[in-house]
């Protein structure tokens, strides 16, 4: 069975409200600590329209934001790590919001259950080559193409921010910046490896057998008239 984590269901919304429903789950999870508390929430969606962020590192200059704003996208600075990356229609965002410790879990294995998450979706609709790479590298690849980003905050033991998976992401979009910082590495979705179209929706399945194995958790779907 395991620690319980509720699933929120987002659906598909602009990438600003994700963040502020983010910050509404991680004010709760903070008031309700303690013995018997729920473990946290995962909350899943895709992105409406095409956004850029910047994490705690930086990677986008402020000429740049007016650059990438002039594309018709938003331009967002968030507290999670890394650098820039890219948020759009057809990528499936998952943000976990969750205390680490009933789930026995440290910000390094935290990381590394997230990308076991990516690997596993993407051994489980058959790409078995999927791998994530060593530290300092975060993130899951295929060969030199990174397929999911992953960018977490954490304090006091509570998670927030976490992953986004291209299932068909329009990756043109990523031509703007250079991806996590990383010259050099291209990216990828589901759709372009497995030469089909592969959406969000078809992807949140296996993703989420793949988030219980990996974070030996029970998912509950929320239920909104409980609050």
């Amino acid at each position: 069975m395991g620690p319980r984590v509720l699933l929120v269901r987002m659906g598909r919304l602009p990438y600003a409200e994700a963040l502020g429903l983010q910050e509404r789950w991680l004010r709760r999870l903070q008031a309700a600590r303690g013995p018997g508390a729920e473990a946290g929430a995962l909350l899943l969606g895709e992105p409406a329209g095409p956004a850029y962020t910047a994490g705690l590192r930086g990677g986008l200059e402020p000429g740049e934001e007016a650059r990438l704003r002039a594309l018709g996208a938003d331009v967002r600075r968030t507290g999670r790590g890394g650098l820039a990356t890219f948020h759009g229609p057809g990528q499936l965002l998952a943000h976990p919001v969750l205390d680490l410790r009933p789930l026995g879990l440290r910000l390094r294995t935290h990381v590394a259950a997230l990308e076991a998450c990516a690997v596993g979706l993407c051994r489980r609709l058959g790409l078995p080559a999927a791998f994530a790479r060593p530290p300092p590298y975060t993130g899951v690849w295929l060969g030199d193409r990174k397929i999911c980003a992953i960018g977490v905050r954490c304090g006091r033991h509570i998670t927030s921010h976490g992953l986004a998976l291209n299932c068909s992401t329009d990756l043109t979009w990523f031509e703007h910046i250079v991806p996590c910082g990383l010259m050099g590495m291209g990216v990828t979705s589901l759709t372009e490896e497995l030469q089909r179209q592969v959406t969000v929706e078809e992807a949140t399945d296996p993703f989420l057998e793949a988030f219980e194995e990996a974070f030996q958790c029970t998912l509950t779907l929320h239920n909104e008239d409980s609050d």
